[in-house]
This record gives structure tokens, C-alpha cells and sequence, in this order.
């Protein structure tokens, strides 16, 4: 099997050496999303609700344009500058998936890219 990378406009383009998402065998390995805005490549707010949504449109755009769909995430992994904003997570998770909700970990760190206080990567499944 071959490797195929991942790349579309309508999220942000990397602010590294690395693809947004890279697809192999019928699995996509997706990179951090942070919540920025695809055309300007800026943060989108500093509220962690905003930024929570805009971090979900970006993997969905990516997803999108992999041949996937959110609802075809396996594992999530979400990093927080701040534990506290855990349960606001959860709150817009429960919106988003319908259970049995993907696996997930949280983990809380001391700082994130651009200053934002959420960044999420996923593994998903190809749609059928």
C-alpha cells in the first residue's frame, strides 16, 4: 500500500514539517489542530468554547478532503493549557459523536502553538 498525503485550503495549512494528515491502508493519521482560521492563519478567539468548535471544523476539513468524515474518528488525542476547560470538551464532543464516542485522552500541558488553548489530533477510519 502507498502513503497519501493529505492537504486542503480549507484548513490551515502547516506551521511545520508535517502534513495535515497522511492516509494509509484505510486509516488516516491526522495531525494537531489548533484553532486557527485557514485564510488568515490567525487564532480564531481566545474563548475556549470558539476555539473547541473551530478545532473540530479544521479536522472535519481535513477528514473531508481524506475521503472521511468525523463520525469515522477512532482515537482522539486532545491537549489543554488548562484542565478545567476538560469539561467544555466533553460538552461539544457529546454534540459532535454519538455514542459509543471515539477513544480519547486529555492531556494538560504548559503551553500550545500561537497561544491556543486547545490542540486536537485524531486517527480515523476511511468511509465505506
Amino acid at each position: 500500500m502507498t502513503k497519501e498525503y493529505i492537504y486542503t485550503e480549507k484548513a490551515p495549512s502547516a506551521i511545520g514539517a508535517y502534513s495535515q494528515a497522511v492516509k494509509f491502508n484505510g486509516i488516516i493519521y491526522l495531525s494537531g489542530q489548533i484553532p486557527l482560521d485557514p485564510k488568515t492563519m490567525i487564532l480564531i478567539s481566545s474563548e475556549i468554547e470558539i476555539q473547541i468548535e473551530q478545532v473540530f471544523i479544521n479536522l472535519s476539513h481535513v477528514l473531508n478532503a481524506s475521503g472521511s468524515s468525523l463520525g469515522e474518528i477512532l482515537k482522539l488525542n486532545v491537549y489543554l493549557t488548562n484542565l478545567e476547560n476538560f469539561s467544555k470538551v466533553n460538552e461539544h464532543m457529546e454534540k459532535i459523536f454519538e455514542k459509543p464516542y471515539p477513544a480519547r485522552a486529555a492531556i494538560g500541558i504548559k503551553e500550545l502553538p500561537k497561544g491556543s488553548l486547545i490542540e486536537i489530533d485524531a486517527i480515523a477510519a476511511e468511509k465505506k
